[in-house]
């Protein structure tokens, strides 16, 4: 994705850094604020968490800042109060574990002034939410305490919904305390299974008593009581230490809640960071600290996976994938830490650290399962970024080019950027004509997993298979549309073309995938639509626009404020593209994709601009009819369907059993289904010969079984192509297309 500043933004900012006004308002909790007959207000009298001081200069800045540069301009009123409200429940108690019903009315009642006081830069809601919070998580810390001081009866039939959102707020402290016990009730049961997969990989010889899943169990007992006694009193000590760590709240806390919550009614690209924040924001992006090469994010209290960076740690390794939620993090010889609703920035700075150093995260996948990985620090390895290019023959059939682009990089400065800069147009080029020199008329542009990057190189790199003309439209909060286009006569390569792209192909590859497909210069094949992200954000530093400088740091705004368009007209965003020839998905069951965000902008189109198709011969439906029986006949594509849809209706199915032999006989069968559909893809004999090109020599993808330390990353990386079925089934589609050429 492309970032910016907005440069020169001012504003008329008051008395900055300034305490706000007392409220006039009532007091969350009063008396006087319950219906009249009510029962008592456990919350009466609440106190207010002080106001940090610079809370009325924030919001002063982002009233401006948000409706009037903003994609959108949509007013701050009512109606965004009304989209932020729930928004901020979910920031405050998104897993109904902490607030009654009761609580919920009553800050409810602030639903439809969050944007006043906004405007008078006296966030009540914040601060009153805070209070409450507080207070309700000391309650709690006592009643969990309690709960996990006893043993459980795991012998007894109940099941627990595990979804937040198909479950309603606790009516009383009562029900609360059941929900409270059902949830320990499962914890427990999971770390009582991880244990029993552990003695049983220790049986077969599986598990060396020494791995990263070992070492964070410690010692396990050997009977059922001795297991759930030792699984319930790690648990009280996680608890323990997460809530005395969540009674630390910063002072800006509250303020960045519900300023957030308001940004995140506009869309969910558009967020406040703390200076907190904006510090691991400014190492995401220079990569100036080691860590695992994963990009984190929050979902419901979690620390969940995005996506890993092509060449970090995570992505060598292997085990750690895209949806993965992060329960627990461990650093090498010291005791894991529950991380349940640690703040992001917090995680992230335990997950950093020095390379060469072992981190070890416990996590859950999504089909359920539990597991300890162990990931020694590394710093993304630069190289395994870059556009890396092959030669794949199968039999005696025609040679096919084959293009591994991860990642659009270089300067932002054109297709050279910096002197001696490496840039992904260069090595893509470079790529091309050394494929050209040696006769090669079919090339496969493998856009798999690629999160975009420097939009110039995307416009570049499309017309080293387009003569000159327009690439991707952009449109600005003003309503102003600039037209971004190849400049450069000259054709790279005019030979035939398939991208391939998937779920995780995003931004800068999307412009890239669907500009070749506007102009049919190449079938686009995939097993499943792009992201679907085509908006463009600036970051605001906060600072810049205080009326007097100096004092503490407000952090920063990512604010949304263009959004792409196609030639056709048609814009990325939310659809993102979709493939010409459509194969089964092996991460069907990741709820990915812009759709799937609350208050995604949604997908709309402008005028096309003119541009010039390709001239070719092959009809797509034909192309599309005859990979589709091929891939009827490939049992591998058969078990890459049916393992995503086990996992999908495991994951479908939110409740689950408390009784110990339930519980255990189910996610045995689960386990069996699963192994049963496993592809197992390092297993497979090669479909196809590969041959590197010279200086093209990547460290090796994610593993896939390959126990064979002896093997170079080379012979590595084209052993992992060679059993790609989906690149198997491109090469056979250019062979359609050669046909009929």
């Amino acid at each position: 994705m492309t970032r910016s500043l907005l440069l020169g933004l001012a504003i008329a900012v008051g008395a900055a850094c300034t305490s706000p006004p007392a409220t006039n308002g009532p007091h969350v909790g009063s008396s006087s604020a319950l219906a009249s007959g009510s029962s008592p207000d456990p919350a009466v009298d609440l106190p207010e968490v002080p106001a940090d001081k610079r809370e009325q200069t924030l919001a002063e800045i982002a009233m401006v800042l948000l409706p009037d540069r903003h994609l959108l301009r949509r007013p701050i009123d009512d109606a965004v109060s009304k989209d932020a409200f729930p928004r901020y429940l979910e920031a405050i108690d998104g897993a109904k574990l902490l607030l009654l019903q009761e609580h919920v009315d009553l800050l409810s009642k602030y639903s439809d002034r969050m944007d006043d006081e906004l405007r008078a830069g006296d966030l009540v809601l914040a601060r009153k939410g805070a209070a409450l919070v507080a207070r309700r998580r000391k309650e709690i810390a006592k009643t969990v305490a309690e709960i996990l001081s006893k043993p459980l009866d795991l012998n007894v039939d109940g099941n627990l919904e595990t979804d937040p959102e198909k479950r309603k707020f606790a009516k009383t402290e009562d029900e609360l305390k059941a929900r409270w016990r059902d949830v320990l009730k499962l914890q427990v049961l999971e770390r009582i299974q991880q244990m029993d997969e552990i003695l049983e990989a220790r049986a077969k010889k599986k598990e060396p008593e020494d791995s990263a899943a070992a070492k964070a169990l410690g010692a396990i007992p050997t009977t059922f009581e001795g297991k759930e006694e030792k699984a319930r009193k790690e648990l009280a000590t996680r608890y323990e230490t997460r809530f005395t760590r969540l009674a630390d709240m910063e002072s800006l806390e509250p303020a960045e809640q519900f300023i957030n919550a308001i940004a995140s009614a506009y869309d969910p690209h558009t967020t406040y960071m703390a200076p907190s924040e904006k510090e691991n924001f400014d190492i995401a992006i220079t990569g100036q600290l080691q860590g695992i090469g994963a990009a984190l994010g929050e979902q419901d209290h979690y620390v969940v996976v995005q996506e890993l960076i092509p060449g970090g740690a995570s992505w060598q390794q292997g085990k750690l994938a895209a949806g993965d939620l992060i329960l627990a993090v461990a650093q090498e010889g010291k005791d894991a830490v529950d991380v349940t609703d640690m703040p992001l920035d917090k995680v992230v700075s335990m997950i950093r650290g020095p390379k060469g150093t072992v981190v070890s995260l416990t996590v859950k996948k999504p089909e359920g399962a539990i597991e300890t990985i162990a990931i020694k620090r590394d710093v993304v390895k630069i190289e395994a970024t870059y556009a890396r290019g092959a030669i794949l023959e199968r039999g005696k059939g025609d040679k096919i080019g084959y293009v591994y682009l991860p990642g659009i990089y270089g300067g932002l400065g054109g297709p050279t950027g910096k002197p001696g800069e490496r840039n992904a147009t260069d090595d893509v080029r470079a790529i091309l004509e050394s494929l050209k020199k040696k006769g090669i008329q079919n090339v496969i542009v493998d856009l798999r997993g690629n999160g975009g990057g420097i939009l110039s190189h995307a416009r570049d790199i499309s017309g080293l298979f387009i003569p000159k003309g327009p690439v991707v439209q952009a449109r600005a909060s003003d309503g102003d549309i600039e037209v971004l286009a190849d400049a450069d006569p000259s054709v790279s390569f005019d030979g035939n073309v398939v991208v391939m792209v998937d779920r995780f192909s995003a931004s800068a590859a999307e412009i890239l995938a669907g500009a070749l497909q506007d102009y049919e210069r190449a079938v686009i094949v995939g097993t499943s639509a792009t992201h679907g992200k085509g908006t463009v954000q600036a970051v605001v530093e906060l600072d810049a626009l205080k009326a007097t400088p100096g004092g503490d740091s407000l952090g920063v705004l990512k604010l949304t404020t263009q959004q792409y368009f196609r030639v056709n007209g048609a814009s990325t965003q939310w659809r993102g593209v979709a493939p010409d020839i459509l194969l089964p998905d092996p991460a069907s069951f990741v709820d990915s994709g812009e759709r799937t965000l609350p208050h995604s902008i949604p997908w709309t189109s402008v005028e096309p601009v003119e541009y010039k198709k390709s001239a070719h011969q092959w009809k797509l439906a034909d192309l599309a009819a005859a990979s589709q029986e091929r891939v009827k006949k490939q049992s591998v594509f058969g078990k890459v369907e049916a393992f995503g849809k086990i996992v999908r209706a495991r994951r479908e199915d939110t409740v689950e059993p408390l009784k110990a032999s339930t519980y255990f006989d189910e996610h045995k069968k689960s386990k069996a289904e699963l192994e049963a559909q496993d592809p197992k893809l390092a297993d497979t004999k090669p479909l196809f010969q590969v041959s590197a090109l010279d200086g093209s020599a990547p460290p090796p993808p994610p593993p896939s079984g390959d126990k064979d330390k002896k093997k170079n990353k080379l012979d590595a990386w084209k052993d992992e192509l060679a059993r790609d079925p989906w690149v198997d089934e491109a090469i056979s589609v250019l062979g359609d297309m050669a046909k009929k050429k």
